[in-house]
């Protein structure tokens, strides 16, 4: 009998709490019945800092059942902190991670066990198509994923974060101590048997996204940063096509200068070059001020979360 954990990270989730609780208690009670887990497993709700009465609801639900806890973080630490605050902490054969929206379809649960019983030591839920989506999110996706498989960085492509873990595969997740998470990233590196397991997803039930596009952006940023150090190659040949394009430029500049009447004295070696070379300056400091920033937060060693209370 296997003991199952599942962890839903949760923040500012007040309107959907109740539905998803609901849901995934019948699943959970339906695979006890079937007897695919223990009698003691159950459903783990951890509060990322919410602002609204999500921790107060999960109070409630765990007075009225036992098989439903939580775990509340002493402020909000993002969504791959409280997701890695679950991991780390529940205990379990198996742990399955997904999100609190109900867009990850619960029902492929019962196959991803299947999948750890022949073997596999982590199971992704892997969206079967994105048709569901906005031309511009699904292009995207589709760019960022081969801009990743660029960079030699291991990520399956349209998973996020619905995946199953055995306890052996968390004690290989503990020995990663970095600040900078990205799990997505950080798991496929942890080895051991894998297996995937496909799914439609299901419209938000309730409630906004808690991924808007400027935090899709950060952590789009997050992966390649924390995986790939080829953006800074990139500032060193982009440095050389850049001078080669001053060294055309001055060359156009003297032509006109000594060939034509029709120079400005003083602007093309002026306002060309300051403007190129500014603009390329600043995007190179970005670069390297988001890998320095990246090593500031890993030298501090600051924990990831603060459990402050758990049920």
């Amino acid at each position: 009998m296997t003991h199952l954990s599942i962890v839903v990270p949760c923040f500012n989730e007040e309107e959907v709490l109740p539905e998803s609780a609901t849901r995934l208690l019948l699943l959970l009670q339906r695979l006890m019945h079937q007897g695919y887990v223990s009698t003691d497993s159950k459903i783990y709700f951890i509060d990322d800092g919410s602002e609204d009465a999500t921790w107060s609801l999960i109070e409630a639900m765990n007075i009225e059942n036992p098989q439903i806890s939580g775990i509340k973080l002493s402020r909000n630490r993002g969504h791959q902190n409280a997701l890695l605050a679950g991991l780390l902490t529940v205990p379990g054969d198996v742990v399955i991670s997904l999100d609190a929206d109900l867009q990850d379809d619960i029902e492929i649960i019962p196959k991803m066990l299947a999948e750890f019983n022949q073997g596999s030591e982590i199971v992704y839920g892997v969206r079967a198509q994105r048709t569901s989506d906005s031309f511009f999110k699904r292009f995207t996706a589709q760019r960022y994923y081969k801009l990743m498989s660029y960079f030699d960085i291991d990520i399956v492509p349209d998973h996020a974060d619905y995946r199953l873990m055995t306890r052996r595969a968390l004690q290989a997740l503990q020995s990663f101590n970095e600040v900078n998470l990205f799990l997505r990233g950080v798991i496929p590196l942890l080895g051991f048997k894998t297996a995937k397991t496909y799914y439609e997803r299901q419209p938000r039930f309730a409630g906004e996204t808690k991924y808007p596009l400027h935090k899709m952006l950060a952590l789009a940023f997050e992966g390649i940063t924390s995986f790939s150090s080829a953006p800074l190659k990139w500032i060193t040949w982009l440095g050389g096509l850049i001078s080669l394009g001053a060294i055309v430029t001055g060359g156009w500049a003297l032509f006109i200068k000594l060939f034509t009447d029709t120079a400005i004295p003083g602007w093309a070696s002026i306002v060309v070059p300051i403007y190129f070379l500014g603009g390329l300056q600043m995007l190179s400091l970005g670069i390297i001020g988001g890998y320095l920033a990246k090593i500031y937060s890993e030298t501090k060693r600051r924990p990831r979360f603060i459990i402050e209370k758990a049920l």
